[in-house]
């Protein structure tokens, strides 16, 4: 299968149990600290201290954590810009993942509407 980078949303879909993302979940996929941070908050905002801390573990235990450079870090923020100009709502987050998926040569895997359109994107919802 192929290499997928997921963004919190896909995350927390494969948690909940999406059917929809059920294959990406069977898969190699990869992330950030900085999508584990969202995640965390996320578990802790619905949940509690102890969920997050376990659910992190587990997701820790198969994604591939992926360290950026700083040259991700302004093409993010490039992104970004851009995006902000046409109307769309990218957090720096979001836009970190997809610089890295796509100079990594794997698809941004997300159900985030803003990206629907974008070109080596992977949506699902």
């Amino acid at each position: 299968m192929a290499k997928f980078f997921a963004d919190t949303y896909a995350l927390i879909e494969i948690l909940r149990g999406n059917p929809n993302y059920a294959p990406y979940a069977e898969g190699e996929l990869y992330s950030t600290e900085f999508n584990l941070l969202e995640l965390s908050y996320a578990l802790t905002r619905d949940f509690d201290r102890e969920k997050a801390q376990t659910t992190i573990d587990l997701m820790r235990s198969f994604l591939v954590i992926l360290t950026p450079g700083t040259e991700h870090y302004i093409d993010a923020s490039v992104l970004r810009l851009q995006a902000k100009k046409k109307g769309k709502k990218f957090s720096l987050i979001d836009c970190l993942g997809y610089v890295l998926a796509k100079d990594m040569g794997m698809k941004f895997l997300t159900g985030d509407r803003e990206f629907k359109d974008m070109k080596n994107v992977e949506f699902v919802k």
